[in-house]
């Protein structure tokens, strides 16, 4: 349970650095023949970006500037990655001792299920523990793999999201924000937006 519930924070917390972003300009500004700076939309660089992080996680965080991001990608799939090697080890453990009860072994002697330091032949060990051990530790691995996908998954998004923000128009001849002023007659504080666009 505790495998599966470290696979749950894992998924969680890194989904969460997808939505603290800062915006930056990724656009190349140029000028026309008639002296007005424009600025070039990169349509592929998403794509670049998507494509990088396919091919190796964390290379399209580094495409994209993002190099904070590597470790957190490097660290959560090393979890999954871990969690499933871990829980493979043990289906693996569960499924040869419960093989070979069923052809009539009993020397059991490095299964300690309850921690209580069974020894070599005692009966504690039910064929039933052992089956159920096997089936849970066989749950665990596919979640773990699933989880795995998942976060393969998560980061070619944020790569292919993050380039798309980047080149997000925020210069101020667009601009939609919210204002505070305090009126000069009554002195209340009055709250509005302010739309500005400029050719």
């Amino acid at each position: 349970m505790t495998g599966r519930l470290l696979l749950i924070w894992v998924f969680i917390f890194s989904s969460f650095y997808t939505i603290a972003q800062k915006k930056e300009r990724d656009t190349i500004i140029i000028n026309d023949s008639i002296g007005l700076k424009k600025s070039i939309y990169n349509p592929l660089s998403p794509s670049k970006a998507a494509f990088y992080s396919a091919v190796l996680p964390g290379l399209g965080q580094i495409y994209n500037k993002r190099y904070w991001k590597v470790p957190i990608v490097y660290g959560a799939l090393g979890v999954g990655i871990g969690l499933y090697i871990q829980n493979t080890n043990e289906y693996n453990r569960f499924r040869d001792a419960f093989r070979r009860r069923l052809a009539g072994f009993e020397d059991d002697e490095f299964f300690d299920i309850n921690g209580d330091g069974i020894q070599p032949g005692n009966p504690d060990i039910s064929d039933q523990a052992l089956q159920d051990a096997q089936e849970n530790f066989n749950e665990n691995r596919e979640l773990a793999l699933i989880v795995t996908i998942g976060l393969y998954v998560l980061n070619i998004v944020d790569a292919n999201v993050d380039a798309h923000l980047k080149q997000f128009n925020i210069s101020n001849d667009l601009t939609f924000q919210p204002f505070i002023y305090q009126n000069e007659i009554d002195y209340k504080i009055n709250i509005g937006y302010s739309l500005t666009f400029r050719f």
